[in-house]
């Protein structure tokens, strides 16, 4: 898993213009603190080396290290290693969880053209680590069930919502048939669960090369694109629902931790699921008979794309030892000088697939780079204020398992204690890209425009900002030029931050450049590794230095300031986008069902005179009440009030410190609801979540939005309630420490 796709900063003319004049004091600290702390940070960022960072990746790939396997352990001891010869105070803490590796794997097509899918990579002579066949895990989607499977094909495009709604309008059913998918638009472990829903009896999910193979560029070795024989390994576990060990939800899973029954396990897929190479995919898709897709349906290949279903069958076999494999999250602290109950939390995996050079190991490497360049600092007098902890985590790739188990494991001390957690995965080559907790989001704004592009020599704030302006219309420009911030994105899932700030309420970070390269070609593949990195990502690793640089600053301010730096009146105006947002999904949706009931009607009463035509009309749908969003309006109103006089509290009272602080690390939490998101109550966050068929993907206010969206009209007003009963908390919390700081 890693950044995917990026969301990039786009910045105000306001601001762009005041990032040359005499920079006013960081917000929090007093003036002379400020400075102070600038000079600390531009020693910190003349450390990273790019052939450290170089070092780092070819030791930490040069073999498979996938949960369970003798390289992950490995690699955990050497950070560990490193991180103590650093000067730093490191520990490993080990778990335990659910990570089931194939013995059975079988596809084939039946009938006169008989054709059995290799399911295998082949070894490249030029790529010195694609020939570790005996330490490699097999290509496979972790997760799924058992199954052993025989039915008609039915291609099914990406597997997304809006794809069973045109097959449903074009007369096809997969209900006892094998779907076939395509890889992109939705996450991976959305295709076997809707697919299941609809009746379907098994997956396939293919890589078209439309989407990362030659249609993309040159295929590898001679580009970085996906070969015709490449495979994209990855978990199908719903983790939309819940991620983590799927046998000990919402506890650590430490030694002796209660399992629940496999049978029990809700998170595994319905359906058995295999994902396959598109040179393996070919002759399924030239099986499907029926209508040609849709134009939007085509894929890359020299073929004709139809729906099916297919004139042979296919049968589908998988099966797999489900055991427990030990995790090593690789944990240093920094203790804190004057604040240490404060934590500053920065994360990046260290688990891959395979080697796993990209991801995630162009993320982890620039890590270790910055846990170095503090322990330097350390040496030359350097004291932060709150503690600093580093975590190199492990199973990620599966289920985002190290960290989830860490969160529940500490999930008290980090109520109590964390103040931010800041994240990275797979890092590439370009601009900068973030999304977050916008409590954060004028904490970003200040930093990068700190930190220098290696390729410009502008700022990544600047570059990112002008690279954003273009494409975009004249009423995002103004709306940018209006706004002394640059927006950033809200966290869906996909990396180790879910647990922080979904569950916990821990105003997080998921950050990486990218976007001038085709690092995604080999994404999961046993070619995402040191040879094709270095010959086609981030070559001279000056991306992965700026990530470090970048990061590592972030780190040093949150964990340096006189009183913790977040802003708010950010936070309001995109909560105030979000009910708007929400508003207008339930206009739009009831016009479309209004128009849809409409012309059923119309054609039912053109069939009743017409003996040719049905006589029977498609069922018309409920029509959605209008829904009392007052409450939510009321305390976007409420939170911006807030906000602004928060602001001017702290503007006039920078140096508040502890009292407020003790306050304000209450503010993202206090969007937390104990009951949970509907129907998975790991998911706490009433303004972000993963959505629940979205997976990657982010649904803001995600209670009163997928309510909507999923025709729920009768619980609609319900959740707005609850929505803005959790904007409200937060109002009070602002409040709170409004009053604090105004004390001091």
């Amino acid at each position: 898993m890693r950044l995917f796709p990026a969301l990039f900063l786009i910045a105000s003319v306001a601001a762009y213009a005041a990032d040359s004049q005499q920079p006013a004091p960081l917000r929090g600290y007093t003036a002379e603190h400020s400075a102070a702390e600038s000079a600390w940070e531009q020693k910190f960022r003349a450390m990273p080396d790019a052939a450290r960072l170089r070092e780092n990746m070819q030791r930490l790939t040069a073999r498979p290290h996938h949960v369970g396997s003798p390289y992950d352990k490995n690699n955990a001891e050497w950070l560990l290693a490193q991180l103590k010869s650093y000067g730093l105070n490191a520990k490993i803490e080990q778990f335990e969880a659910l990570f089931p590796t194939p013995k059975l794997r079988k596809l084939e097509l039946l009938g006169a053209d008989k054709f059995t899918a290799k399911l295998d990579e082949p070894v490249l002579d030029l790529d010195p680590t694609s020939n570790q066949k005996d330490e490699q895990l097999p290509t496979y989607n972790a997760y799924s069930r058992d199954g052993d499977v025989t039915g008609s094909l039915v291609y099914v495009n990406y597997g997304a919502p809006a794809d069973y709604e045109r097959l449903e309008a074009m007369g096809i059913s997969v209900k006892g048939a094998i779907v076939i998918a395509r890889y992109g638009q939705t996450w991976r472990g959305i295709k076997p669960k809707l697919a299941a829903e609809h009746g379907a009896i098994g997956c396939i999910i293919y890589s078209d090369p439309k989407d990362d193979g030659y249609g993309q560029g040159d295929s590898y070795p001679d580009g970085p694109m996906r070969p015709a024989d490449g495979v994209q390994r990855g978990s199908v576990m719903d983790m939309p629902v819940y991620p983590g060990d799927p046998q000990t939800p919402g506890i650590g899973a430490v030694a002796g931790a209660k399992t629940i029954p496999l049978d029990q396990v809700e998170t595994i897929t319905k359906i058995p699921v295999l994902p396959i190479s598109y040179a393996d995919a070919k002759p399924f898709l030239l099986a499907l008979g029926g209508q040609p897709a849709p134009n939007n349906w085509r894929g890359g290949l020299p073929i004709t794309y139809r729906t099916g279903p297919s004139k042979a069958q296919a049968h589908l076999a998988v099966a797999f030892n489900w055991d427990r494999k030990p995790l090593y999250d690789v944990v240093a602290t920094i203790p804190g000088s004057t604040l240490p109950d404060e934590w500053v939390i920065r994360g990046n995996h260290h688990d891959a697939w395979v080697n796993g050079a990209g991801d995630p190991v162009s993320g982890a490497s620039p890590e270790l780079e910055e846990a170095r360049a503090l322990g330097e600092l350390l040496k030359q007098g350097w004291k932060p204020q709150r503690t600093i902890i580093y975590g190199f985590w492990d199973g990620e790739e599966p289920a985002l398992l190290g960290s989830t188990e860490w969160v529940e494991t500490h999930a008290q001390e980090l109520s109590q204690h964390a103040v931010a957690y800041f994240n990275s995965d797979g890092n590439s080559r370009g601009l900068f890209g973030v999304a977050g907790s916008h409590s954060l989001e004028n904490f970003i704004n200040s930093v990068t425009k700190d930190v220098e592009d290696p390729e410009t020599k502008m700022s990544v704030w600047k570059r990112a900002r002008l690279a954003g302006d273009l494409g975009r219309d004249s009423d995002a420009r103004a709306e940018d030029r209006n706004r002394a911030d640059s927006r950033i994105g809200a966290l869906g899932s996909g990396s180790d931050y879910s647990g922080f700030v979904h569950h916990l309420g821990i105003p997080s970070v998921n950050m990486g450049f990218g976007g001038e390269d085709e690092d995604g070609g080999q994404y999961h593949s046993i070619y995402d590794d040191f040879y094709w990195y270095t010959h086609f990502v981030d070559t001279d690793f000056a991306y992965g230095k700026a990530l470090a640089q970048t990061a590592g600053t972030m780190v040093m301010r949150m964990a340096d300031a006189d009183t913790i730096p977040y802003q708010f009146t950010d936070q309001a105006d995109t909560v105030r986008n979000y009910v708007n947002e929400v508003k207008k999904l339930s206009d739009t949706m009831r016009k479309q069902i209004k128009d849809r009931n409409s012309n059923i009607a119309e054609g039912a009463y053109a069939a009743a005179s017409d003996p040719k035509k049905p006589t029977v009309a498609p069922k018309v749908d409920a029509v959605p009440p209008y829904f009392n969003f007052a409450p939510l309006d009321q305390a976007a109103d409420d939170l911006t009030a807030a906000s602004s006089e928060y602001d001017k509290a702290l503007g006039s009272h920078p140096a508040a410190g502890a009292k407020a602080d003790a306050v304000l690390m209450g503010a993202e939490r206090a969007f937390l609801d104990p009951r949970g998101l509907p129907n998975r109550p790991w998911y706490a966050h009433m303004l972000y979540a993963p959505g629940l068929y979205t997976g990657y993907g982010v649904k803001t206010l995600p209670a009163v939005r997928e309510a909507i969206e999923q025709k729920q009209w009768p619980v609609v007003d319900e959740q707005i309630a609850r929505t803005a009963a959790a904007i409200e908390r937060e109002v009070e919390v602002l409040r709170k420490a409004t009053s604090a700081i105004s004390a001091e």
